[in-house]
């Protein structure tokens, strides 16, 4: 077990290189949410662009169209109005990397597509209401998710807070850090239990405890912004182990550069900074 910092992953980092194009860069698919929730994966995606992403898409269902095309330049938008839908999506866009969860709702689209997204081996990252979705309250527990991602031997990443983290995995003994790596180990999986200090566990039981975080980021969706970014590097190709950890300490990184007064909106546009001086 050991802190979070810039020496444990910085060599594994991707840059720009030359001869690069947008489609060499990676592709980021981001999981859109209904009308009124559209807020959460616009948060997503835009650090994932900056992050380095070559291209960054959000699968939108059609109803949420207007709103996604009002808002955003740069990102680009896909209807979706099922699995089937969006495992084209995935296939046809080459998608690197995939996040879902943030502002999708509870509902059962969202467990489809998140077991979609498992099963085309694309890394990808379960956020918010894709940790939800599969608790017992709602679908009956998370066996068929966790038996995929075991068999698909997918690079996934979880991010849940604590709550998020026991409706998923129930009330498992030990501190903190004890939790995270049984979880990690159980199903293969990375863990980043977030938090004050944010413990990072890897399936082969590597531990990594992130300490950079200040008491500015308890805001809403900053937790989007962190998906997004940890999203950007796996869609680039980046380990996902390491990618959780970067992404964990850039996040704080941003939010110290800040200071006081810091919403969500200020965090993607800190982090090309945050990458100048890695």
């Amino acid at each position: 077990m050991q802190e979070n910092s810039p020496e444990l992953w910085r060599d594994s980092l991707p840059f720009p290189k030359s001869g690069d194009n947008k489609y060499t860069r990676g592709h980021l698919l981001v999981m859109g949410g209904a009308l009124h929730q559209t807020g959460a994966s616009r948060l997503a995606a835009m650090p994932g662009l900056r992050a380095g992403a070559g291209a960054v898409t959000i699968a939108s269902p059609p109803e949420s169209l207007t709103v996604y095309a009002a808002h955003l330049t740069a990102i680009m938008i896909s209807p979706v109005t099922d699995s089937r839908d969006f495992k084209n999506l995935i296939r046809e866009r080459k998608i690197s990397g995939i996040i879902i969860g943030p502002g999708c709702g509870v509902t059962q689209k969202t467990a489809e597509f998140s077991l979609a997204a498992i099963e085309s081996g694309v890394p990808t990252l379960l956020d918010a209401d894709a940790l939800t979705v599969f608790s017992d309250k709602y679908q009956g527990g998370a066996d068929e998710l966790f038996k995929l991602i075991k068999d698909k031997k997918a690079k996934t990443i979880m991010t849940p807070h604590e709550g998020e983290f026991a409706r998923l995995f129930g009330e498992l003994s030990g501190d903190r850090v004890e939790k995270a790596s049984a979880a990690a180990k159980r199903i293969g999986a990375v863990i980043l239990l977030k938090g004050h200090e944010t413990i990072i566990a890897a399936q082969d039981g590597e531990i990594v405890i992130n300490k950079n975080a200040p008491a500015t980021l308890a805001t809403a969706g900053s937790g989007d912004v962190l998906a997004g970014i940890i999203g950007g590097l796996i869609a680039q190709g980046m380990d996902a182990f390491k990618a959780a950890c970067a992404g964990a300490w850039m996040h704080g990184e941003c939010a110290n550069l800040f200071g006081i007064g810091l919403i969500a909106e200020d965090l993607p546009g800190l982090v090309p900074q945050v990458m100048r001086k890695l």
